[in-house]
């Protein structure tokens, strides 16, 4: 849950930024809020994946 609070962080920042003209710093954030949320849905399929595997496994 960290990781999408930090890409929901770095998202706002970047909109902020983009807002007030600052276009390398939002560009910069929006690369790194889209690449930590890209890693939060990668672990989260993982997880979910794996819960299933067990479940199936266990029943």
């Amino acid at each position: 849950m960290t990781l999408l609070k930090w890409a929901l962080i770095c998202f706002v920042v970047s909109v902020i930024a983009g807002g007030l003209g600052y276009t390398g710093i939002a560009s910069g954030a929006g690369s790194l809020a889209r690449i930590l949320f890209g890693i939060f849905l990668v672990i989260a399929i993982v997880i979910v994946v794996i819960a299933f595997a067990v479940g199936q496994a266990v029943f």
